[in-house]
């Protein structure tokens, strides 16, 4: 049996819970989350690696709707924010909208039906309108290098991790050194019996200010709610001053340059290692990264930095860019995600039957990095060039949980059955995209870095004020989509979005 919805959600991360309590905000209450993990939490319940934590203050990594006064620290580890979710679905009343262990497999638009169909673990749905609420950093992302399915050892992934494996004594290569490797490696390096780091570029490393958060300061932070939105906006206007750095004059990061390359002098005494671990890019041309660990885990005794890539990997050892043989007994990858090539797009079939994969043809592209021209009823969070290089993603995604609720207002509020996005409203805000991104430090710095798509194109990051985001993303502007009734061309409905305004 069909079973129907008339909003479907999938995922149940921030982006999940922030629609979800946007919807029933609005008085809309036929929706339905799925998630395919059986717990909530989105990528703070894959993420669950030694030392994971977040890189951006607690204060601005959490819901402006829903303060945590008892964040333990400055910077908030996995755990806490995982739980803060869980208590977001229980406070906003989201747990009876959420279904657990049902993952999507398919979903294609009926241009007769005007429902996107819906294929589950659970069986076939409909739903009105679907969105995806899947975040960039949970589908674990392998190198291709040649000998991976003859190894003999344990392999893990940092997204993947198997607590249940005992690393004690154990010959260890760790593969990558973004964010979630400079975070683990320090938090197993004192376990395991001889750890190799392989570095195909060294990440730029600035000095981290994480401290614990004092009882007494939680007892005020609970007292004095007003103390604590101080402490956000505080740490909202010293992360978006980053941005003319970034995006508007990229030399001005050569004064947070010198700050990170006097961290490197104090903690790295020896030269040779000095040179292996100084970048060869501008800072923040790839993502930035706090540690004040990193460093002297590298200098342990059991601990080689192995600054070449990795070339092969045989039953018991890895085989680096040099061709040198080390013989392991497990391998961790901290190797990123699939970020620009979006597995969820290869799921999704529009009005002309084509994946959005097929669509975007290796580069992706999105009207506010939430609709595509073609995908009727279809929203996303998080997607391409809605991604952030300094500051708290949960701004965005509260930003885009109010567009896409203003979207679905309009389709009730219009009595359409479909709504999609101008393509020339889509064509002209790509373009003013890319005006912006070759001006910025992420096309000037001289970097290859995850946010680019297969073509090249930095399809993963906004290259403006955050501020300037949510002007344009949370008013709603109905001239910048169609609305229609039954099956109909987008460009012959416009006339009806015209005098339906749902705000």
């Amino acid at each position: 049996m069909i079973q129907h919805v008339r909003v479907l959600i999938v995922g149940s991360g921030f982006s999940g819970i922030g629609l979800g309590r946007a919807l029933l905000a609005a008085r809309f209450s036929d929706f339905l989350i799925f998630e395919r993990a059986h717990e909530p939490g989105g990528v703070w319940q894959s993420n669950t690696y030694p030392g994971c934590r977040c890189d951006v203050p607690s204060h601005l990594y959490s819901f402006s709707f829903a303060p945590n006064p008892d964040w333990t620290s400055t910077y908030s580890p996995q755990p806490e924010i995982r739980d803060y979710l869980g208590r977001c679905l229980d406070r906003f009343g989201l747990r009876p909208h959420l279904r657990s262990g049902i993952e999507v497999q398919e979903a294609r638009w009926d241009e007769q039906d005007q429902l996107w169909h819906v294929e589950t673990s659970d069986g076939p749905w409909t739903a009105g309108v679907l969105v995806s609420a899947v975040g960039p950093l949970t589908e674990p992302k392998l190198p291709d290098v040649p000998g991976i399915d003859r190894f003999r050892g344990t392999i893990m992934h940092s997204a993947r991790w198997d607590h249940a494996h005992d690393l004690a004594g154990e010959r260890v290569a760790s593969i990558g050194t973004g964010a979630s490797a400079v975070q683990y490696v320090p938090a197993i390096a004192d376990r395991v019996g001889k750890l190799y780091v392989f570095q195909r570029s060294a990440p730029w490393i600035t000095p981290h200010d994480n401290r614990p958060i004092t009882g007494a300061e939680r007892e005020r932070f609970r007292a004095r709610p007003r103390r604590q939105r101080a402490e956000r906006t505080k740490a909202y206007v010293a992360k978006e001053l980053l941005v003319l750095g970034f995006a508007k004059r990229p030399r001005l990061m050569r004064l947070i340059e010198g700050l990170a390359r006097k961290h490197l002098a104090r903690q790295v005494p020896d030269a040779a290692l000095r040179r292996a671990l100084t970048p060869d890019f501008t800072l923040g041309c790839k993502r930035i990264v706090p540690s004040n660990t990193w460093y002297p885990a590298l200098q342990k005794e059991n601990v080689e930095l192995v600054p070449r890539a990795l070339r092969e990997v045989r039953e018991h050892s890895v085989i680096d860019a040099d061709g040198v043989e080390r013989e392991v007994d497990t391998i961790i990858f901290g190797t990123g995600f699939h970020v620009t090539d979006i597995p969820f797009a290869q799921k999704v079939r529009g009005r002309d039957g084509g994946l959005l994969s097929e669509v975007w043809a290796g580069s992706p592209r999105a009207y506010l990095g939430v609709s595509v021209p073609g995908f009727p009823n279809f929203f996303m969070f998080l997607g391409p060039n809605s991604g952030l290089g300094h500051s708290s993603m949960v701004y965005m995604i509260e930003a885009q949980a109010e567009h896409v609720k203003n979207a679905v207002r309009a389709l009730d509020v219009s009595g359409a059955t479909s709504i999609e996005v101008d393509r020339r409203t889509h064509d002209t805000y790509n373009a003013d995209l890319d005006r912006k991104l070759a001006k910025s430090v992420w096309e000037l710095g001289g970097c290859r870095s995850f946010y680019r798509d297969a073509n090249g194109r930095n399809a993963t990051i906004y290259p403006d004020w955050t501020f300037r985001y949510r002007r344009q993303a949370v008013p709603w502007k109905p001239g910048a989509y169609h609305l229609a009734t039954g099956p109909a061309a987008p460009a012959k409905a416009a006339a009806s979005a015209e005098s339906k305004d749902p705000s």
